[in-house]
């Protein structure tokens, strides 16, 4: 009996593509690019308020959270309202390399939404043991503090900066791993268990949690740490990763029903396109949150003398 059942994606080709250093070149400068002309106040306040404000009816950052229910709603409403905040360039950057796919629509929808699965074990698991240990201990976190951030780092900028600056290196070695250039760290767990990719991503994409600075995460961040039950914490935290990647799962789904075969016959056609793809694309997701959580964090508070920013963006 054939088993039917979508598999997660094999493992980059070990054989290193050809240009190998111009793509890599090309890929820093693309992270690097991005962290210039990214804007987070219009990402954040534009987008993401606008967002909040309309799921859940009244305006997210003036109106209390007032209970449990209140809670876990603001929590899915505002993980919708973070999707394309800086942090979840990351997102796109695990579910691009699964575009790859060849055969039918709903073959290609199976093979893509298969792996998932797995990265949403990884992203609730680190979710609700740090929503839990805020619901206990959150109110002693850096992240609880209402100190403005203006000049010089706060705790809570320098918690941002350890953690994602910690992940995006992660990534530019994983996508450096792909590429063939230095050892894949996940190959022998790969053998035993085809979904340890995605579920070490998933753990990286829920790890933001911990050092996000989202004004709209941080205001739920406060309220589980007020409430002292560890129980909300983590379903609060849950909810607001799965809202989180939600428009990105979606966006992928679209994106593989649309163009989907054209890209998996081109993949398919040589064995290390898809070794390309997963390496550019964790490269630059990697360089970006490295670059802007840290960097570019430390320019803005005057402690670098200058970093590249577009005039839009500042």
């Amino acid at each position: 009996m054939v088993d039917l059942a979508p598999q997660p994606p094999a493992p980059p080709s070990s054989a290193r593509p050809p240009r190998l250093g111009l793509i890599i070149a090309l890929s820093v400068l693309a992270g690097f690019l991005l962290t210039v002309v990214w804007s987070a106040t219009f990402v954040d306040a534009t987008i993401g308020d606008n967002i909040a404000n309309t799921v859940l009816g009244h305006d997210a950052k003036e109106v209390p959270i007032s209970g449990i229910l209140a809670g876990l709603a603001f929590a899915f409403a505002t993980g919708l309202a973070g999707s394309f905040t800086a942090c979840n360039i990351a997102v796109f950057g695990t579910v691009a390399p699964l575009l790859g796919q060849t055969g039918t629509a709903r073959s290609r929808l199976a093979a893509v939404l298969g792996p998932m699965r797995w990265l949403v074990v990884g992203m609730v698991g680190v979710s609700a043991v740090y929503g839990a240990i805020v619901g206990i201990v959150g109110t002693s976190m850096p992240q609880f503090s209402t100190a403005p951030n203006s000049v010089g780092l706060s705790p809570r900028s320098i918690q941002s900066m350890v953690v994602f600056g910690i992940i995006g290196l992660v990534f530019v070695y994983l996508g450096l791993a792909a590429l063939g250039v230095v050892k894949d760290p996940l190959a022998k767990a790969s053998e035993r268990f085809p979904g340890a990719r995605m579920l070490v991503l998933g753990v990286l994409i829920g790890g933001f949690l911990i050092g996000r600075p989202f004004g709209l995460f941080r205001q739920l961040f406060r309220d589980a740490a007020e409430s002292g039950n560890p129980l909300y914490g983590a379903g609060a935290f849950v909810l607001q990763s799965v809202g989180n990647i939600l428009i990105m799962v979606a966006l992928a789904a679209v994106l593989v029903l649309v163009a989907g075969g054209p890209i998996g016959r081109w993949v398919a056609a040589n064995p290390t396109r898809a070794a390309v793809m997963v390496g550019v694309s964790f490269i630059i997701v990697g360089v970006f949150t490295f670059l802007y959580w840290d960097v570019r964090l430390l320019a803005r508070r005057e402690i670098l003398p200058w970093y590249p920013i577009a005039p839009w963006a500042g």
